[in-house]
């Protein structure tokens, strides 16, 4: 486990960069991670991205489909990738757990699509 400081309080991550308690989620947090990951600082449009992943997964405990994420926040087509490259960087942002079994895969850097593993 690792730690991350933000905002003055301090949150944990589990060994694979994820949060490891999700009521420790805000958007602080939020920024934190993303820096962590690469992004400098988040903007609306992907506010409104892993807002929207972060309730899907609360209500159902699933990735929701890429596709469906940009058509309900009024996004781009394949506004996932195209804000933050590969959707597993989007899913950590929103402070989610790692889904076990799964992880994200890419045959050209571009277009990312879920496949079982482990």
């Amino acid at each position: 486990m690792s730690v991350l400081e933000c905002a003055g309080k301090t949150v944990e991550l589990d060994g694979n960069g994820f949060l490891a308690n999700q009521e420790d989620w805000d958007e602080n947090v939020a920024q934190a991670l993303a820096v962590r990951e690469g992004v400098d600082a988040l903007t609306s449009e992907q506010l409104e991205i892993i807002s929207f992943m972060r309730s899907y997964y609360l209500k159902f405990k699933a990735f929701p489909i890429l596709g469906q994420v940009c058509k309900i926040v009024r996004q781009p087509g394949k506004c996932v990738n195209e804000q933050f490259i590969n959707p597993e960087k989007a899913w950590k942002i929103a402070g989610l757990p790692k889904l076990s079994g799964i992880h994200f895969i890419t045959l050209d850097g571009e277009n990312y699509k879920m496949e079982e593993c482990c």
